[in-house]
């Protein structure tokens, strides 16, 4: 059973992970990073020494202090992914925006314990900044400050800011037109900012984001802060999308979100 204690121990551990990881990528970044490619099925997919060596360093923390769990990360594979607790790690979600020098690619790292997202972070160590949650609440840790999460409420599609990574990257045919025809009835939308948006809905600045074709550990870590901030994950149908990849809307309001899913179940897989 997780308790309170025992989820209080592993938060812990998540942030010294985060410091950890950002002590390995913090002097790569806006520097020589060793940018090469790999394998994609939807253009370039770089990868850098700061992505592989962040991600070797969490591994290396998580097996000397619970050997016991599992690990599921995005450039060393999997290690007992069917273990009762496992970390679900992406050392730099936003690769691109890394190695354009823009800071908003960020440090995924969730825990899944007997399947189901409890536990995850949001980092960006550039600005000094984790977004962590659970199931109890969401908080921000920036700069020595501190402060609680809290999604926006209330806010009709009309006067949303709605935003993706790329549309015409990522989306296909019948995804690009869901996402047209919601962004058409929102306020304002903006794109390229990877999972940095999704703390920015945790922090009640960006009311829905859409994605598709993600993997576990682009969404795992998001899960337990966007629901602790009093936000909801789903998947293009409107159900709950836990450790799933693939198509995700992430909403600050449930009632938002239930008008948006008029165009993306159109487009649902």
């Amino acid at each position: 059973m997780l308790n309170d204690a025992r989820l209080a121990e592993l938060e812990t551990f998540l942030l010294e992970l985060n410091r950890a990881s950002g002590a390995v990528i913090l002097p790569l970044f806006r520097g020589d990073h060793g940018m090469e490619g790999k394998p994609a099925t939807r253009g370039y997919d770089p990868v850098t020494l700061a992505d592989r060596g962040a991600e070797a360093e969490i591994r290396r923390r998580i097996a000397d202090r619970y050997p016991q769990h599992g690990v599921i990360g995005e450039e060393l594979g999997e290690d007992r992914p069917d273990a009762e607790f496992v970390w679900v790690l992406d050392p730099i979600d936003g690769t691109r925006a890394f190695v354009a020098g823009l800071p908003v690619w960020t440090t995924l790292i969730g825990l899944r314990f007997e399947g189901a997202p409890v536990l995850g972070s949001i980092g960006q160590p550039y600005l000094d900044e984790v977004f962590v949650g659970h199931a109890g609440g969401a908080r921000l840790l920036a700069r020595g400050a501190e402060r609680a999460l809290r999604v926006r409420k209330g806010v009709p599609l009309a006067e949303a800011i709605i935003a993706t990574t790329d549309a015409e990257g990522c989306f296909d045919g019948a995804e690009l037109a869901a996402w047209r025809q919601v962004r058409a009835a929102a306020r304002l939308a903006r794109m390229g900012c990877d999972a940095y948006a999704y703390a920015m809905v945790a922090a009640g600045a960006i009311d829905l984001v859409l994605e598709a074709g993600l993997k576990s550990w682009d969404v795992e870590a998001a899960v337990p802060v966007i629901e602790g901030a009093g936000g909801c994950v789903t998947d293009w149908r409107g159900e709950r999308i836990g450790r799933h990849g693939g198509q995700m809307a992430i909403a600050g309001d449930r009632s938002l979100l239930d008008e948006a899913l008029v165009a993306l179940r159109r487009a649902a897989k």
